[in-house]
């Protein structure tokens, strides 16, 4: 049986280049999980909002289509705004889907989106599965006061993990918080990773990929890619390098990719400045690269070019980034935190180490730039284990699976709450 979907993703556009401050894994996931949901048949729409001027209503994307909605100012506001704009946002979707055939399933991604989830399953009676992507309790935990997101958060999480349908949980960290921090019942919740696509993702030779990336040469290289924000650890990377330069060092470079714009501009990523600052007083400047943001369709080449793939956030709900690296052959080393230690095996297909340990991490990058066969050995390993579980069509499947058990009883739609009673403008 094949579904009509609504996918909605408020500040995560599918078709945003990712890299930046407010786009990363949850565009990667809405994109994948649309389009290959939509090649297995299903009809697939995706609403987001609309954050530019010359954006027309509706984008055609391959075999899914994207709905720009007019909710507050058509320029971008940081996801951290947004939520002021979240009922106007559900009120055109409603309208939308009023006008057009019956909805299938909605499936919210990030607490706003289940937000306005709520009040189109109110609305309209369709069953709403959410994937919170990251949650307010954890955020807060780690992040405390420098968390910038309304107070409201917390309560609309609660609301929404009650109100849903289905919780999809990325890993089981995150169910555990989803059942520990807010009460989520354990029928409702099923565990569904993110995943790599191997027509985008696969091994390369090094040789090839560095002469495309403009790295020629023998020097060990270690890669970081993702957004460029101080919980994603990249200055804990840094300071490992500059404590492995001291320990000898074996010429390695240190390459990040990511940021607003293709060139890395300070200005516009405040966090490239800090980092080259810190690179700058730990004597390592010259050893230490920044590409810029650059497009998923040439990602492939700097995943290929490296030794080894670093990623050591704060904390992660998932992490799509370490099953990119291991789907080309290169060892990860990554934070023992919410998804990377789940998708990486300690001492098979990388290392997990703690998130603030440069020495640690240090230790780790030297045994494995300093023995060839280990990282041919574990970069084997993570092939073989991503192609065997993590793949966007694998985990488009369950979800299909699970959008089809889906059942609402009127008595579960009768007790949602308005949007107003959580003091959210109207």
């Amino acid at each position: 049986m094949n579904l009509r979907i609504a996918m909605i993703s408020e500040h995560a556009s599918p078709i945003a280049k990712p890299g930046g401050v407010d786009t990363g894994g949850q565009n990667v996931y809405v994109a994948q999980i649309s389009r290959h949901l939509a090649l297995a048949g299903h009809e697939v729409d995706v609403y987001t909002r609309r954050d530019g001027s010359d954006q027309p209503p509706v984008v055609e994307a391959g075999p899914y289509r994207v709905h720009h909605v007019a909710a507050g100012p058509p320029r971008h506001v940081p996801k951290e705004e947004l939520l002021p704009y979240m009922h106007g946002f559900a009120q055109v979707v409603i309208s939308e889907l009023m006008r057009g055939q019956a909805c299938d399933v909605l499936h919210a991604n990030f607490w706003m989106s289940g937000l306005v989830g709520c009040e189109i399953k109110l609305a309209l009676g369709i069953p709403l599965v959410t994937t919170f992507h990251a949650l307010g309790h954890v955020r807060k935990r780690h992040q405390g006061g420098v968390d910038r997101f309304p107070r409201q958060r917390i309560p609309i999480e609660e609301r929404i993990v009650r109100d849903s349908n289905l919780l999809i949980a990325e890993c089981p960290q995150d169910e555990e918080d989803l059942r520990l921090l807010y009460g989520a019942d354990q029928r409702k919740i099923r565990t569904i990773g993110c995943g790599f696509d191997p027509e985008e993702f696969g091994p390369e030779s090094k040789r090839e990929a560095r002469r495309r990336i403009g790295f020629a040469g023998d020097f060990p290289l270690i890669v970081q890619i993702g957004r460029m924000v101080p919980r994603k650890g990249v200055d804990n990377v840094v300071t490992a390098l500059a404590q492995l330069q001291r320990q000898g060092g074996m010429g390695a470079h240190l390459l990040i990719v990511g940021g607003e714009t293709d060139r890395p501009d300070p200005e516009k990523t405040p966090e490239i400045g800090r980092l080259k600052q810190l690179a700058r007083e730990l004597g390592v400047e010259h050893k230490v690269h920044f590409a810029g943001r650059r497009g998923r369709e040439i990602l492939r080449w700097y995943y290929c070019a490296a030794d080894v793939f670093v990623t050591t956030p704060w904390y992660e709900p998932f992490g799509i980034t370490p099953l990119e690296s291991m789907a080309c052959g290169t060892p990860v080393i990554g934070s023992n935190v919410g998804g990377i230690k789940h998708t990486v095996i300690d001492g098979q297909t990388g290392f997990l180490v703690p998130p603030h340990e440069p020495g640690i991490l240090a230790d780790r990058l030297a045994l494995l730039l300093s023995n060839k066969s280990l990282c041919q050995r574990m970069g084997q390993g993570g092939i073989e284990r991503v192609n065997r579980l993590f793949t966007w069509s694998g985990i488009s499947s369950q979800l299909a699976v699970a959008y089809r058990e889906l059942q609402v009883p009127e008595t579960e739609l009768n007790a949602q709450r308005p949007l107003a009673r959580l003091g959210v403008q109207q």
